[in-house]
């Protein structure tokens, strides 16, 4: 398949990361690809279809990959069999799976095609463009696909795709680790929604600031901090060298399942 040949996506499972790549291929200005979803998840799907004009509901899975020519399967891993069983996908498809856990050769016994089988690894954040997806192994077509979609990051083997997804996994940790500073801000007096208010500014700036690549993560930290300072007190008394050797071993955890 050629790159500049893949106008026609289907979709088969639209939760939030399916919707999150409707917006960010239709939203992006230009010429937009023929979108095809799948019936289940019927209200979001609907809603699509009728805000894009290149979006449609499609009657059941087998017209979504019918019509496609990259079909991205995002279904819940505890769904995929009754949602992909005798499908049938001939071997000129490429297949996304987007699926958390699910290896291809899992997929490819699911779905008995030869078609090419690609894993990636998209964040909400790309119906903005702005998150760079992982993906194994690497393919010029889905390469192109989510280079458009904010950029691409091709694993070297699947042992580094698994080590990407392990990351992703910490994702919803930094956003409880600020809800608890709001709750300790409003255990001393200030308004919730004040707090929340700060927070969000306070770290859509650290957001901001690792647009930077000139700068290392540790020099980034090194250059927010002085010494005995604020800062360096919370990083040496609270995220200390036991605190970091336990989120490792979490992640080491994690790793070792998702393997």
């Amino acid at each position: 398949m050629e790159v500049d040949t893949v106008k026609r996506i289907g979709i088969i499972g639209v939760g939030e990361i399916g919707r999150a790549i409707v917006a960010g291929l239709c939203d992006g200005g230009g010429g937009s690809p023929e979108v095809f979803l799948s019936p289940r998840g019927a209200r979001t799907a609907a809603e699509l279809s009728e805000h894009y004009e290149s979006v449609r509901v499609c009657a059941d899975n087998q017209e979504v990959v019918d019509r496609s020519e990259a079909v991205i399967i995002a279904v819940r891993r505890q769904d995929q069999h009754e949602a992909l069983a005798g499908l049938r996908v001939d071997d000129d498809k490429v297949v996304v799976n987007v699926m958390a856990g699910i290896g291809n050769d899992d997929l490819r016994r699911t779905l008995a095609t030869n078609a090419p089988l690609v894993r990636a690894i998209p964040l909400p954040s790309i119906r903005e463009r702005r998150s760079v997806t992982v993906t194994w192994p690497s393919h010029p077509a889905v390469n192109c696909l989510f280079e458009h979609l904010g950029g691409v990051l091709p694993a070297a083997d699947e042992a580094a795709f698994d080590v990407f997804s392990a990351l992703t996994g910490t994702l919803t940790t930094h956003y409880a680790y600020l809800a608890t500073l709001t709750s300790w801000a409003a255990g001393h007096g200030i308004a919730s929604d004040d707090a929340d208010r700060y927070l969000r500014s306070l770290f859509q700036g650290v957001g901001r600031a690792l647009s930077d690549e000139t700068r290392s993560l540790h020099r980034l930290a090194a250059d927010h901090e002085t010494p005995n300072g604020n800062n360096e007190r919370i990083r040496t008394t609270w995220f200390d060298q036991a605190n970091s050797e336990a989120l490792s071993k979490a992640l080491d955890s994690l790793l070792a399942d998702l393997k």
